[in-house]
């Protein structure tokens, strides 16, 4: 069965930086596409960034370029997303994603009928 688990999420102030964790189990993701995706209140789910494992290549939206950084460690199966200059309208559940595979991302790594398996979710709040 597979899960994916995110963790580090929390409260900061605006300015400040988080990391976030997403740790698969029960498969590895060789040729995937993992994206985390986020919602706020009121809101629809919407894409941050994805990273496609086969090639290492990434995509962003554009409210987190130049802020925000995803990266793989595939010895720990963890997907981290690094989020510096964090702003109010970053507050939301955050979620990690992973397709099937074979997909390379494409068209639309922020189409959430894309991803097959998703995390529970881990709430990032920035204060102003």
């Amino acid at each position: 069965q597979v899960q994916l688990v995110e963790s580090g999420g929390g409260s900061v102030q605006e300015g400040g930086s988080l990391r976030l964790s997403c740790t698969a189990s029960g498969y590895t993701f060789p040729s995937n596409c993992m994206g985390w995706f986020r919602q706020a209140p009121g809101k629809e789910r919407e894409g941050v960034v994805a990273l496609y494992t086969g090639s290492g290549r990434t995509y962003y939206a554009d409210s987190v370029k130049g802020r925000f950084t995803i990266s793989r460690d595939n010895a720990k199966n963890t997907v981290y997303l690094q989020m510096n200059s964090l702003k109010p309208e970053d507050t939301a559940m955050y979620y990690c994603a992973a397709d099937s595979g074979g997909t390379w991302c494409l068209p639309s790594w922020d189409d959430t009928n894309a991803y097959q398996y998703w995390g529970q979710g881990t709430q990032v709040t920035v204060s102003s």
